[in-house]
Order: C-alpha cells, then sequence, then structure tokens
C-alpha cells in the first residue's frame, strides 16, 4: 500500500480534494433542485396573486439543474484526469520493477497470471478512488450535513434519523463487505484460473488442436465458465436484494418525513410548502448513501490487487537486495566470472545449476546448449542477476550480478525468441530501444540489422503502423527489430535467448550470422539447443542436469569428441555444414 498508492496520492491530493469537492457540489446542487422544485409546486398550488411570488424559486431550479450538471461534469473530468495520472504512475511503477527482472518473472509466473495483474489489478486499484475513497467521503459528508439540517427543526426527530440513516451509512457496508469477503475471494481464483486457460490455449492452440483433444480442453475450459459465471450470479443476486432493501428503506425514509413535517406544519412550526421539499430532497441524499455498500464490498477487491502487486513485486525485487554504485550508466568493458556456482528454487528440489565455473571477457563469445530443463536458462538468470546463487558467486567487473538492480538493463540486453512488437509505428518500435535515440539513430540500426529497404518500401515508411503481433514483418523479420533495439540500447553484454526458434535452417543461418556481424565486439551469450553457428563462438558448453557435460571451442570439440562430432552432423544440414567449411579455409 505505502509502495503503490500512497507516493501518487501525495503528489495529486489537489486533484482528488478538487474532484471530492466538485463531486458533493454536485449532489447538493441535486438536493438544492429537489428541495426548491418541492417548495415550489406547494407554492404553486396555492395560486399566488403573483408570479413573482413563485419567481425566486423558479430561478433557484433553473440555477440548480444548471449547476447539477456543470459540477457532475467537471467533477467526472476531474476525478478521471487526477486518477488516471496516478494509474499511468502506477502501470509505470510496475514496467520498472518487472522490466529488470523479466527473465526471472517469466521463469517464475504464468503468462496469464501476469496479464491478469496487468489488466484487472492496477484498473481495481483505479476503481477505489472513483467508487470508494471519494464516494465514502461525500456521503459522510452529505449525512452530518442532512442530520444538522433536521437539528435546526427537531433535535429529537434529528437524533432518529441520524440512527436510522446509519443502516445506509454503516450497516450495509459492513453486512456486504463480510458476505463479500469469501465470494470475491473464489470469483478472484475462478477468474484468474481462466485467464491461465485461455492464454495456455491461445499460445498452443495448434498444438492442441493436433492432437485431437480440443473437445476435451473446450469442455473445461466451458465447466470453468460456469463455475464463475454461477458465482457471478449469485454476487449479483445479492446486490439486487440488498439495493431493494436500500430502497425500501429510502422509501419509509420518505414516509417519515412526510409525516414530520406535517405535525410540524400543523403545530404552526414550519410552512406547509416545505414539506414536499422535505420528501423530495431524500431522493437526492439517498444517491450518496445507497451507493456505499457496493463502494465498501470492493475492499477485499483492492486487498487482492494491492497483496498480488506486492507479491510479483517482491519476487522481482528478491535477488536485488543491494544496489551497487555506478552502474548508472552503460559501461563499455564487462568481465563476467562465475566460480564454482550451484543454484536450486527450492530446498528439496533438484539443483538446476551445480558447480559450474566460467570466465567471459569483453567481446567473447559463449554458446551453452541442452535439453530442456539442462540448466541453460537458470545459468543466463544468474548472470543478468534476477537470481542468486545458494554456492558460490557471478559476479560482473567484480561486483556481484544481483546486486546491480535496477541498472542491469542498461549493461545487459535480451533478444528472445519471441520479441514483443507493438501495435504502433515502425519508428516507435525501433526507438523503444533508447528513448533518447532520434530518426538517425533509428536508420542507422535499421540499416546494421538488413531491415531500412524492407522499411523503405511500406506504404508509409518508418510511420507505418506495425499492426497487432508485428503481422506485417515475418519471424526473422520479427527478430531484426528485436536486434536493432539492442543496437541502439547499446549494453555491453548480450544474452541471446534461442532467437532462432521456430525459423527455417537457412533464415536462421543468416540471422545468427547478422547477429555476430552486429554485436562482434559484444559478449554474447547464446542459450541454445541448436548447433548451428556454434563454430562462431569462443567458448562452447553442454549442459546436463545442472552440469558441464562438455566445453571447449568448436574446433576442439568437433576435434576431441565424437558425442558433439555427431550432434553437429546431425543438427546442421550438410550444405550449411560444406559453407562453414569453405569459409573456414578462405579464414
Amino acid at each position: 500500500m505505502n509502495e503503490w498508492l500512497l507516493p501518487s496520492v501525495r503528489r495529486h491530493w489537489r486533484g482528488l480534494l478538487l474532484a471530492s469537492v466538485l463531486s458533493l457540489l454536485a449532489i447538493l446542487c441535486a438536493c438544492g433542485l429537489l428541495f426548491t422544485s418541492g417548495y415550489l409546486i406547494s407554492k404553486a398550488a396555492l395560486r399566488p396573486e403573483n408570479i413573482l411570488m413563485i419567481y425566486v424559486p423558479i430561478v433557484g431550479v433553473r440555477t440548480f439543474g444548471t449547476f447539477r450538471a456543470v459540477f457532475n461534469y467537471t467533477g467526472r473530468l476531474a476525478s478521471h484526469n487526477t486518477i488516471l495520472k496516478i494509474l499511468s504512475e502506477m502501470r509505470a511503477h510496475l514496467y520498472e520493477k518487472l522490466e529488470s527482472s523479466a527473465l526471472f518473472i517469466q521463469s517464475k509466473y504464468k503468462a496469464g497470471n501476469i496479464l491478469s495483474v496487468l489488466s484487472e489489478d492496477i484498473e481495481h486499484l483505479q476503481d477505489l478512488f472513483i467508487r470508494t475513497v471519494i464516494p465514502g467521503g461525500i456521503a459522510f459528508v452529505i449525512y452530518v450535513l442532512w442530520i444538522a439540517t433536521l437539528g435546526l427543526f427537531d433535535l429529537g426527530f434529528a437524533f432518529f434519523m441520524a440512527l436510522y440513516l446509519l443502516i445506509l451509512l454503516a450497516v450495509f457496508p459492513i453486512v456486504s463487505l463480510l458476505w463479500m469477503r469469501k465470494r470475491y475471494r473464489r470469483i478472484s481464483q475462478s477468474r484468474h484460473t481462466l485467464y491461465e486457460q485461455l492464454t495456455d490455449a491461445v499460445l498452443g492452440s495448434a498444438d492442441w488442436m493436433m492432437s485431437g483433444r480440443q473437445e476435451r480442453f473446450l469442455d473445461r475450459y466451458e465447466r470453468l465458465e460456469q463455475g464463475t459465471r454461477a458465482q457471478e450470479r449469485a454476487l449479483n443476486s445479492f446486490r439486487k436484494w440488498r439495493d431493494f432493501i436500500a430502497q425500501m428503506l429510502v422509501g419509509i425514509c420518505v414516509i417519515a418525513l412526510v409525516l414530520w413535517s406535517g405535525r410540524l406544519a400543523h403545530e404552526g412550526l414550519m410552512t406547509p410548502t416545505l414539506i414536499a421539499a422535505f420528501a423530495l430532497v431524500v431522493f437526492s441524499i439517498s444517491e450518496a448513501f445507497v451507493p456505499l455498500s457496493e463502494a465498501v464490498e470492493r475492499l477485499p477487491q483492492y486487498e487482492q490487487a494491492i497483496n498480488r502487486l506486492e507479491e510479483i513485486k517482491t519476487s522481482s525485487g528478491s535477488s536485488q537486495q543491494t544496489t551497487a554504485d555506478g552502474w548508472s550508466k552503460p559501461l563499455k568493458k564487462i568481465d563476467i566470472s562465475m566460480r564454482h556456482v550451484s543454484f536450486r528454487y527450492a530446498a528439496d528440489d533438484d539443483w538446476s545449476v551445480s558447480d559450474v565455473s566460467l570466465s567471459l571477457k569483453q567481446g567473447e563469445k559463449l554458446a551453452v546448449i541442452g535439453r530442456s530443463g539442462a540448466g541453460k536458462s537458470s545459468l543466463a538468470h544468474l548472470i543478468y542477476g534476477t537470481l542468486i546463487p545458494n554456492k558460490g558467486t557471478v559476479t560482473l567487473n567484480g561486483t556481484p550480478a544481483h546486486q546491480i538492480g535496477a541498472n542491469r538493463s542498461k549493461q545487459i540486453s535480451v533478444l528472445s525468441q519471441n520479441p514483443h512488437l507493438f501495435d504502433t509505428s515502425v519508428l516507435n518500435n525501433l526507438a523503444l530501444g533508447s528513448p533518447q535515440a532520434n530518426f538517425s539513430d533509428v536508420v542507422q540500426a535499421a540499416k546494421k540489422v538488413g531491415l531500412h529497404q524492407l522499411i523503405e518500401q511500406l506504404p508509409e515508411g518508418y510511420h507505418t503502423q506495425m499492426h497487432e503481433a508485428g503481422s506485417i514483418f515475418s519471424g526473422g523479420e520479427q527478430e531484426r527489430v528485436a536486434l536493432a533495439r539492442i543496437l541502439l540500447r547499446d549494453a555491453p553484454i548480450v544474452i541471446l535467448d534461442e532467437p532462432t526458434v521456430g525459423l527455417d535452417p537457412i533464415t536462421e543461418r543468416d540471422l545468427m550470422k547478422k547477429i555476430f556481424d552486429t554485436l562482434d565486439k559484444k559478449t554474447l551469450i547464446w542459450v541454445t539447443h541448436h548447433l548451428t553457428g556454434t563454430e562462431n563462438m569462443d567458448q562452447i558448453i553442454f549442459m546436463e542436469n545442472g552440469h558441464v557435460g562438455m566445453r571447449g571451442t568448436h574446433e576442439q570439440l568437433i576435434r576431441d569428441s565424437p558425442r558433439y562430432r555427431s550432434l553437429y552432423e546431425l543438427d546442421v544440414p550438410k550444405h550449411l555444414r560444406k559453407i562453414v567449411e569453405e569459409q573456414n579455409r578462405e579464414h
């Protein structure tokens, strides 16, 4: 709570206060409108001798009606303007927490869970102000003013009405909160499960359709969706009955006010024209009280949203206990050292990385090869600094990798197998690598990765819209866009997280050649299970169950390891091997 909400509230308290005051004035104008309308109707029914005798309430009705709309509109404008600023800051804050630990977050959390946080939890925290905090404060102020107004006429009745309205102001909200707490938790869990199932289905649609299990998946998904809908129907039913009873209480309040004001008028303590005025004003006052129950019932939702944000934030920052000084700007030279490093995710798990040592000078290239689960990604996470070794040390220029903190993204770039391209212009997608890059810098980066001519042929050149997921580019071209981002960032270390997965052998080799050419002086850590391009690496290590099974250069392993030679011949097409041999002879 302190990290996510309070800083933004402190910065924007004036906007929140302005929105609250304008919303309060809108409700007061609504009360004034119905009060003067009731008075005007009663006064007009007496058939005054002159129109001037009811001119003032006529002007009052028009004034309150006009200003009610004005304050209502400006109040909404002020509240949404302020809340959207807070929302923007919270999303930027969340991105800063996640961006520096993207590799670790990706390995620990499902995509559906992250999607749930981004799409749902931040939005819930927006509603905290619009639907709960501001309406709650306004309702309390209206309550105090209404009881004080009644007290001017009759203290006893004011005390009775104060207790009666507490049913709407306090009892109903508390009951709603208690009833909804467990229900919201169940619905939230069901929705998150649906997010995860749907995300897995979209990402793996081709696989489960080819396996012939689409009907089984659809049946399971429909059962989950029906369960969620049943819970939501029960929640909506409770709300309908609660709101119906609340409106009945409002109706009883109107009858009580008519009887009370009629008695005062009969006793000569109040003019009869105020009977309808007092009765009608209750409807405007109820607009502040009735929504309170729904506002308060959302508190568990906000609490769960904060907890999930804190959980992901804590996980992303768990390996960043301290931040080393001197890493705020990109360095030109970083040496990597791993000494007898071992790591496992839990105390009872097998070692993901076991007693691994290696050393990389600036500009050297390392290929980390192995099957899925062999420990390749864990090794990359340790170098990136999002994991802390259980044993041994991982240092960059002598500094523990995990202590570099949020500045690590300036020192280490990651080229993954599925770079995300946003639905904006090609220029904006390229410039994402460096916010300080100008148009000339972007063009130079595009030329280096071989995209400039292709972009120039697009309908609007660099200003052409990318469309969803970068659909105007092929897989290899999308990887080149990501490569251009890395060039613009100019970090001395680049982790290649299987960027050629899904590409055909020719495209794969062309892309790897482009990567090696453009990142010639960068330190490359290439995580892969393919051997195409390993001849360009300074070191090659084979990971097996967390251990280093083979180590050496391509030439050494080809000469001394029959297993490597066999794997290379199986993995690299014969015609590509011939090209490599010819290039080596020319070299």
